[in-house]
């Protein structure tokens, strides 16, 4: 039985998921007073409210793949968008407890909306997209989505 390989990066990526989702929050206007009443939220982001879903982005071939982990999220609750080169996978999880009359003793998984935003190369159209929706995980296509290009010399006049 082989050794398991520690991930060096894990912890940063969460950081990294929160910082961006905190940019998004920032860019929209978002007021995180206890009032609230931001740009596109209705409420402040608390631990039953913000979440960000498990994301991984992979090369299979030439296409890009983007699979989020999205348990107890009804499909129908799934929107995925493409806006000036940016996927954006958003939706909400809701919880069937009543949770005003719920007394939890540990409370781990997160509800409410989510929203996650990938930059995609520019040269990604609407029909080079494809998403499926299967136990819980989406897995978004990018057809040529991971074909790097050769950066183009631009000649100063």
């Amino acid at each position: 039985m082989g050794k398991a390989r520690r991930n060096p990066f894990r912890g940063v990526l969460d950081t990294i998921s929160e910082m961006n989702r905190m940019q998004e929050q920032w860019m929209m206007g978002y007021d995180s007073s206890p009032s609230g009443g931001g740009v596109g939220e209705d409420q402040p982001r608390t631990h039953a409210t913000a979440w960000v879903p498990a994301t991984d982005i992979f090369a299979d071939g030439n296409d890009l793949k983007i699979r989020c982990e999205l348990s107890g999220v009804k499909r129908e609750e799934i929107d995925i968008s493409l806006t000036a080169g940016i996927l954006i996978v958003s939706g909400e999880r809701t919880s069937e407890l009543d949770e005003e009359a719920t007394s939890f003793l540990v409370r781990e998984r997160f509800y409410g909306e989510f929203r996650r935003s990938i930059n995609l190369p520019e040269n990604v159209g609407n029909d080079n997209i494809s998403a499926r929706f299967e136990n819980g995980m989406l897995e978004v296509t990018v057809k040529g989505g991971a074909i790097i290009s050769e950066p183009r010399q631009i000649q100063i006049s």
